[in-house]
């Protein structure tokens, strides 16, 4: 067991959310770091100082050759050993936004248990045609290993994304990635009784983006890889929510992205 897992929270390139995303690790139990990119590059950090892999939103490298690609690029080939290292160690790793579309281009997410790091999915331009900022409804899979989300049902959380639509070019890879409960959660219409994720498309807004089977977030194979589009450490409070007046407790400060958070320390606590 581990008091106080170390969260390594990744910064530099264009990465703009790594000041909240450390702060809500914090808030969950974690002792957090920003590590720049190159700080893991050069030798001056190693990820086998840390518990948990955090890479947050942004626009890395400016989203230059498709949102995520280059920084994919950068983990997989210039540290590939430490990122393939730490998974394969069964520490838990987490991708939000711009982050979920490093982890798909440089092939960690939907993954297999060989950790090659082959691509076999992508985030492309949202059917929209332009940039989506919005709230939206998660539904979770409660089948799923998904350590960050164990015992969660629905979620409401804000989306920032240009490329979000999460596609698969091989139908049956897509069939095997939901028959072995990889995809972990999706957009839902709030007005619907949980259970209610379905393959037919959700009408936009509903779902922003138009993703497959409407697909907003995966797991890898051991469910210690997770990848979504929505921000949840932008709901870690209710006060960010425009309706937190009318509900409940106000002395309860917590928003609903933090379970996921605490999810993520609590392995980590329980299980490094």
């Amino acid at each position: 067991m581990v008091d106080t897992p170390r969260a390594a929270v990744l910064t530099g390139f264009g990465i703009n959310c790594d000041v909240e995303t450390m702060a809500v690790f914090e808030m969950a139990g974690a002792e957090a770091q920003r590590v720049h990119v190159n700080q893991l590059v050069s030798g001056a950090d190693s990820l086998e100082d840390f518990h948990i892999l955090a890479v947050p939103g942004g626009f890395s490298f400016g989203d230059h050759l498709g949102s995520g690609r280059l920084l994919g690029n950068r983990l997989r080939f210039a540290i590939r050993e430490q990122v393939c290292d730490f998974v394969r160690s069964g520490k838990p790793v987490i991708g939000i936004c711009n982050g979920f579309q490093v982890l798909v281009k440089m092939g960690l997410l939907p993954g297999d248990e060989e950790v090659s790091l082959s691509q076999t999915a992508s985030l492309t331009l949202n059917d929209s045609g332009h940039y989506e900022d919005r709230w939206v409804t998660l539904e979770f899979n409660d089948a799923s290993p998904c350590v960050w989300t164990d015992g969660l049902e629905r979620m409401r959380v804000p989306v920032r994304h240009g490329e979000g639509k999460f596609v698969v070019p091989d139908a049956e890879l897509l069939q095997r990635y939901f028959e072995q409960q990889q995809v972990v959660c999706r957009y839902v219409d709030p007005s619907t009784r949980y259970p209610s994720a379905a393959d037919e498309p959700v009408p936009y807004p509903l779902c922003p983006n138009a993703s497959m089977r409407n697909i907003a977030g995966v797991c890898d194979p051991t469910g210690l890889v997770f990848g979504l589009m929505p921000h949840p450490e932008a709901n870690f409070t209710k006060w960010l929510g425009a309706t937190w007046t009318r509900e409940g407790d106000q002395s309860d400060w917590e928003g609903e992205g933090m379970a996921i958070f605490h999810n993520g320390v609590g392995y980590a606590r329980n299980n490094l």
